[in-house]
């Protein structure tokens, strides 16, 4: 089995056979398509018949190549602990390390049908009942307990006072390890960020690490369905998660709407209410800053993926190109005296 990319019709009959084995049972593929947009891992939507009745699956499928290091144990991992809790998550339900059925590693989740994970077509009410949900769950997700969900057999736990450097250490690394020219803007911020630590967090709490809208499943007039991409998941201070869902990056269209959906007033209020914790305004100006940081952390990276030849995928291109000069842009906004909050 090849170990680059696969077309649809190349994985139909190899998951088949797996899933035979693992359900023992008939298993027949009706349909593969390859769902386009991530870069982290190739994703499936496989439909097929389990003893003659319907199902459908997702199947993700490590590239040799991704836009960021992940972990698919921690991806998984994180499925597992969550699913079952008030944080809607698909079923998981096979993690594969054997390259032998579709040359890569992989998963198998349970598909949620009907759901998309576009917002621009929402009308104004499903905007706002969406986007109270996406804060609320962000919120109990910060109330639960890292440890009782068995996230410390995944990461690390760090102390209260070290999650902030921590995280700055490992993106400036980042910074450092993958610029492939001077990135004077990200320099800045770090010197900013290693002056201005923040104080111990709250509470430890699971950090998703991309939480933001586009990762999500919804079902207009029905709601969120399912939090996706957990492969950056880590136990940390919970206004990272906060900052990164209202980094302006996931609101271009919309700026008055954190993440096209709600005022961001309102939705750091939601977060309140349902975490039981507190966003300091003074505390969360460090957290904003180091999402933006992280952001063009992994725009650089996705650059240097794609200039190295490590990848050819259209999208590190694009990210690389486009997305580095919007974050640029956001962080000036963050650091000059006179800016005060991004636009």
């Amino acid at each position: 089995m090849n170990a680059g990319s696969l077309a649809p019709e190349a994985v139909a009959d190899p998951i088949s056979r797996f899933l035979a084995e693992q359900w023992g049972a008939e298993v027949a593929v009706t349909r593969v398509e390859k769902i386009f947009g991530g870069a982290s891992r190739e994703t499936f939507r496989v439909k097929l018949t389990v003893n003659g009745a319907p199902r459908g699956v997702i199947v993700r499928r490590d590239p040799p190549s991704s836009l960021i290091d992940t972990e698919r144990q921690l991806e998984y991992g994180a499925y597992k602990a969550v699913y079952g809790t008030s944080v809607p998550v698909p079923e998981p339900l096979f993690l594969e390390d054997d390259p032998e059925w579709l040359g890569q590693p992989f998963s198998v989740m349970a598909e949620i049908e009907n759901a998309v994970t576009a917002v621009a077509g929402l009308d104004a009410a499903d905007r706002r009942d969406i986007g109270e949900q996406k804060w609320r769950i962000l919120g109990e997700l910060a109330a639960m307990d890292p440890i009782a969900l068995g996230f410390d057999e995944l990461v690390d736990v760090p102390p209260l006072d070290g999650c902030a450097a921590r995280e700055l250490n490992y993106w400036a690394g980042v910074v450092e390890q993958d610029e492939l020219h001077p990135q004077p803007i990200a320099r800045a911020a770090i010197r900013w960020l290693r002056r201005n630590m923040p104080p111990p967090a709250q509470k430890l709490s699971v950090v998703h690490g991309d939480y933001r809208t586009g990762n999500f499943l919804l079902t207009p007039g029905e709601g969120i369905k399912a939090i996706l991409d957990w492969e950056m998941a880590h136990i940390g201070d919970p206004l990272e998660d906060l900052a990164w869902s209202l980094d302006p990056l996931w609101s271009q269209a919309t700026p008055e709407l954190a993440g096209e959906l709600l005022p961001r007033e309102e939705a750091i209020r939601i977060w309140e209410r349902a975490s039981g914790l507190r966003c300091d305004p003074g505390v969360f100006r460090w957290w904003r800053v180091f999402v933006s940081l992280k952001g063009l952390a992994i725009w650089i990276s996705s650059s240097e993926e794609f200039h190295t030849g490590a990848s050819k995928e259209a999208i590190l291109a694009l990210a690389g190109w486009i997305m580095t000069d919007r974050q640029n842009h956001i962080l000036l906004d963050y650091l000059m005296p006179a800016a005060g909050a991004a636009s």
